[in-house]
C-alpha cells in the first residue's frame, strides 16, 4: 500500500515538474515571440547594423559557422571512425571518450578564453579566423561521439558481409558502414551546427563585433549572437528592438536546425 502511495506522489511530482518547465519555456518563447515579432521588419534583412538592420551580422554568423563545420564534421568523423573502427577499445580510444564527453559539457566561455590565449592575444587583435576556431573546437567532440554512437548501431553482418566479398577496410567503412549510418550522422552534424550558431560566450573573446558589412576574417567579424547581447545593453529603444528582432530570428533559425535533425532521426526509423 505504501508502495502505491509513494508510486502515486513521484509521479505527480514529476509531472508538475514537466508542466513547470514547459510552462516556463513557453513563457520564453511566448515573449520573444511578441517582442520579436513587434520589432521586426523586412528591411532589416537588407540592411546591415548601423542601417538599423542585421545583414551583415547574419552573413557574419553563418560564415564562421560554416567554416567551423568545414573544420570539425572531417576531424570530428575522422576521431569517430578511429574510435570505432580501428581502436578495438584500447587505453587510447578510453582517454578519448572521455575527453571528449568532458569537452561536450565543457563551458563556451573556457573555449572562448582559450582561443583567446592562442590566437588573439599573440596578435593584439580580434578576428573571424578566431571565432571560427572556437565554434569548431565545441562542434568536434558532438560529431566524434555522434559518430562513434552511430557506427556502433551498424550491424556486425554488414561488415562480415563486406570482408566476405573481399573488401578492404576502409571501402568497407566508406562504402557500407558509413553509408548505413549516415541519417544519424547527418542529424548529429546538424544538431552540432544549430549548437555553435547560437554561441555568444566564445566570440565575445575571439571574433568580437563589427557593425559593417565585412568578409575579411583577418579583423573583428560581424556576429549575431554577439549584436544582440551589445545592443539588449543599449540604453535608446531602437536597439532593444532590433535586439529583440534578431533573438526572434536567431531563435527561428536554431528551431528549425533542431526540427529538421530530430525529422531526420524520426524518418529513420
Amino acid at each position: 500500500m505504501n508502495r502505491l502511495i509513494l508510486n502515486k506522489v513521484v509521479m505527480i511530482l514529476a509531472t508538475i515538474s514537466a508542466i513547470a518547465g514547459m510552462g516556463f519555456l513557453f513563457w520564453i518563447l511566448a515573449t520573444l515571440t511578441m517582442k520579436g515579432l513587434s520589432s521586426l521588419h523586412f528591411s532589416m534583412f537588407l540592411n546591415d547594423m548601423v542601417e538599423g538592420g542585421f545583414r551583415n551580422l547574419l552573413v557574419g554568423q553563418f560564415t564562421m559557422a560554416f567554416i567551423a563545420t568545414v573544420i570539425g564534421v572531417p576531424v570530428g568523423m575522422m576521431a569517430g571512425i578511429y574510435l570505432r573502427e580501428y581502436s578495438n577499445d584500447n587505453t587510447l580510444a578510453s582517454i578519448m571518450r572521455n575527453l571528449s564527453d568532458v569537452m561536450m559539457s565543457a563551458p563556451s566561455i573556457v573555449i572562448g578564453v582559450f582561443v583567446y590565449a592562442i590566437l588573439v592575444d599573440p596578435v593584439n587583435h580580434y578576428s573571424g579566423w578566431a571565432g571560427s576556431a572556437a565554434l569548431s573546437i565545441m562542434m568536434i567532440p558532438i560529431i566524434i561521439s555522434t559518430t562513434d554512437n552511430m557506427l556502433s548501431l551498424v550491424p556486425k553482418e554488414l561488415r562480415e558481409a563486406g570482408i566476405a566479398l573481399g573488401g578492404s577496410k576502409h571501402k568497407i567503412i566508406l562504402q557500407i558502414v558509413l553509408k548505413a549510418a549516415k541519417v544519424g550522422i547527418t542529424t548529429g552534424v546538424l544538431l552540432a551546427f544549430a549548437r555553435i550558431i547560437g554561441e555568444t560566450a566564445p566570440l565575445l573573446f575571439t571574433s568580437a563585433n563589427n557593425a559593417y558589412f565585412s568578409m575579411n576574417m583577418n579583423d573583428q567579424f560581424p556576429s549575431l549572437t554577439v549584436s544582440i547581447y551589445n545592443l539588449a545593453n543599449y540604453p535608446d529603444a531602437e536597439s532593444r528592438d532590433l535586439a529583440w528582432a534578431a533573438a526572434f530570428v536567431l531563435t527561428m533559425i536554431v528551431l528549425f536546425i533542431n526540427l529538421t535533425g530530430r525529422y531526420l532521426t524520426r524518418d529513420k526509423g
